[in-house]
């Protein structure tokens, strides 16, 4: 939609159905990707034969405006026209009179005749305003072109990057160079690499006079590197989400060609090119690419480099925030590689350390010469380093979204209740000892406890303590998918703490929920209340929290529900949902050390207990060359492994967070406690696993790839 506020259009009669405003190619696409339906409904409210007023006026305030047209051999070329703000007129709201000729060497110079159909992006570079117009020519005399609307709408301000313009004397410059082009040579080549905008030209005519038909020119933008040079012909581009009507994609199903237009913003040169495109609907290589719902490539055909083609130029602002959530090939390439290294141990370096409460600290790390791994909120970074000559392992779980630049742990100070007890070795020493440039080793984020910004469904999270590390990640993740999407998840946040000075997070919990317009909501209850703290503020409830709290901040709904904190709270609150009727299928947890959730199962949940353990076997530990004689006594294999001198990964050692998860080679296991972890039957949680018996073996063996 646009970022204007459209007029209402024309009501039709009711008797009979609208055309439909978008033709057989995008219908297609809409079809394939599942939105064909809300499109027609949507599309026939905002897409319309007139200019409404806002448009009529702001097409006069432009100094410039993008057309596509294709050729008499059907090839689509994108171009530029520009005048003093005023060179664009309009008498009605169907009539458009444009005041000006192409640049010297610019294509369209030929196909300004009558009838010609066109397409028009009127942009605001420094507003991020868009509007788009079809439409063909009905006359043309010295530099006016006349054209009649065909179809009118807006676009959204995603991916455009904030310009200013400065204007140049056009008598202070060089005469335009024209130089014919069939393949992308260097000067090209360092354009397109430096990009982080161009414009497509598309066009589908089967000769009819449908408004869906003609030419339409669209805008493109990514950050520098969105666009892969493969060859000296060829050019890979990726399809971000959209307003899902599909113009550029659909006309390239109709006729597989497109022109592309690069802007030397700096120098005011011109690169217009057209040639075939090729859609790659479920390509394995955008798989790493953020942002990235689909490929496309462009095989030049021809085109023309035009050399001070433009007395315009513009100066940097800012990236449009959608663009920061997008990638480029180059960090394609680094998440791929990540992917495949995620089983190593790799270096990271300490860059930042904030303290969230008295007992609570952030530590913030960026891989060192290495892109970290993608993750989904809820999930936990394994972590080495060595302690007093010890080498230590613990896994925290990430506070930071899936697209921050780095990642974030946030790690409570354990000390010592009694002074039987000791202070917690990892937790002192990221707190103590651990400074600024340091560096520690890490593995690729892991975890079950994981959350999705995209159902529509709402949910709410309930949190403890540190408990609520994972929550401020699907919290964060929710509002910035939200702003890629244009869908945020409704998200109700309910934590307690000891005290104010214990609480983690309410400020930036709270500005979460301000940017995203109420969707997300965030309640605190404290145990300890003092006298400074405003009630409906600064919390909202004394004491735990409770089923009158529950009741009192969630509206009736269907919800997801997420908990996470020590297992006193976890049970507590398991129970509390489940007695207000929530299915144990909606109730997601994440669990910390060695107890697990008592759940009401509506539906028994793993069939891995249905063999007995074995009395004895002989356990093979394919990558150590070793054979170990196991019996009960000796407890599931993580145990039996670490008694046998290695060091598998391990977590939470109760099925919940899939650290210890190892291939299974050969052999059965059985499972002696419920596990919410996820397995495939050619993989093990070592935690909580045993050999099981098989029938007519009297020692039964198995195999383990570790």
């Amino acid at each position: 939609m646009s970022d204007n506020s459209p007029s209402t259009p024309s009501t039709p009669n009711s008797s009979q159905a609208p055309e439909s405003p978008f033709h057989r190619g995008e219908q297609a696409v809409q079809s394939r990707l599942g939105v064909r339906e809300s499109m027609e409904r949507f599309g026939n409210r905002v897409i319309r034969d007139h200019m409404p007023e806002q448009h009529q006026k702001f097409y006069q305030q432009l100094p410039f405006i993008f057309v596509g047209h294709g050729d008499e051999q059907g090839w689509p070329w994108a171009s530029i026209l520009f005048g003093e703000p005023g060179f664009i007129s309009t008498s009605q709201d169907k009539l458009l009179k444009i005041n000006a000729k192409p640049v010297s060497g610019d294509p369209l110079a030929d196909a300004i005749k009558p009838e010609t159909k066109l397409g028009l992006l009127g942009i605001e570079l420094h507003t991020r305003r868009r509007n788009r117009l079809a439409a063909h020519i009905t006359g043309a005399s010295g530099s006016v072109i006349e054209l009649a609307v065909d179809q009118s709408f807006g676009n959204c301000p995603q991916y455009i990057q904030n310009r200013r313009l400065v204007t140049v004397s056009a008598d202070d410059e060089p005469v335009t160079e024209i130089a014919q082009i069939s393949t992308f040579d260097q000067q090209a080549r360092e354009l397109i690499a430096k990009s982080d905008t161009f414009f497509v030209a598309s066009h589908f005519n089967k000769g009819g006079h449908d408004a869906s038909e003609g030419a339409d020119v669209s805008h493109r933008g990514g950050k520098p590197g969105f666009i892969r040079i493969d060859n000296e012909k060829t050019l890979t581009i990726p399809d971000y989400l959209g307003n899902n009507h599909f113009n550029t994609l659909g006309n390239f199903i109709e006729n597989g060609k497109a022109g592309l237009l690069f802007v030397d913003f700096d120098s005011g040169h011109l690169l217009t090119v057209t040639g075939r495109v090729e859609i790659l609907w479920d390509p394995e290589q955008a798989q790493h690419f953020e942002g990235a719902q689909r490929l496309w490539q462009f095989h030049i055909e021809k085109g023309r480099w035009l050399e001070n083609g433009l007395p315009l130029r513009w100066q940097f602002q800012q990236y449009s925030p959608n663009t920061l959530l997008t990638g480029s090939w180059e960090e394609a390439e680094q998440l791929a590689r990540a992917e495949r290294e995620k089983a190593h141990w790799l270096a990271y370096t300490l860059v930042n350390v904030e303290r969230e409460s008295s007992v609570i600290s952030s530590f913030y790390f960026a891989a060192k010469g290495h892109k970290a791994s993608k993750f989904a909120p809820g999930q936990f970074l394994t972590i080495k380093a060595e302690i007093n000559g010890v080498q230590q392992i613990r896994t925290y779980t990430l506070s930071s979204a899936p697209g921050d630049e780095l990642y974030r742990i946030s790690v409570k100070r354990e000390t010592a209740k009694t002074p039987q007890h000791k202070n917690g070795v990892f937790s002192n020493f990221l707190h103590d000892q651990l400074n600024i440039g340091d560096e520690l080793s890490a593995k690729a984020p892991l975890g079950a406890f994981t959350y999705d910004p995209l159902v529509q469904r709402p949910a709410v999270l309930l949190a403890a303590g540190i408990g609520i590390t994972p929550m401020v990640s699907m919290a964060r993740h929710t509002l910035i998918e939200g702003m890629r999407s244009r869908y945020t998840r409704e998200l109700t946040l309910i934590s307690a703490a000891r005290c104010s000075n214990e609480r983690a997070f309410f400020d930036e919990l709270q500005q979460i929920a301000q940017q995203s317009n109420s969707k997300i909501r965030s309640f605190w209850s404290l145990s300890q209340i003092n006298s400074s703290l405003k009630a409906g503020k600064d919390y909202h409830a004394s004491g735990r929290i409770s089923r009158e709290l529950l009741q009192a901040v969630l509206p009736l709904a269907d919800y997801d529900f997420y908990l996470c904190g020590p297992s006193g709270f976890m049970q507590g609150m398991y129970d509390i949902v489940r007695e207000l009727g929530v299915r144990d299928a909606r109730i997601y947890a994440e669990e910390f050390g060695p107890a697990s959730l008592v759940r009401q199962h509506d539906a028994p949940s793993h069939n891995f207990h249905s063999l007995p353990a074995a009395s004895e076997a002989i356990v093979e530990f394919a990558q150590a060359n070793m054979e170990q004689a196991w019996t009960p006594q000796e407890g599931n294999l993580l145990e039996f492994a670490q008694a046998h001198g290695l060091t598998p990964e391990f977590g939470c050692r109760s099925g919940q967070c899939g650290a210890c998860k190892t291939k299974l080679l050969s052999g059965k296991v059985v499972y002696q406690s419920d596990f919410s972890y996820p397995v495939e039957k050619n993989e093990v949680l070592l935690c909580c696993a045993m050999p099981a018996a098989e029938p007519g073996q009297e020692v039964v063996k198995l195999c383990l790839d570790l």
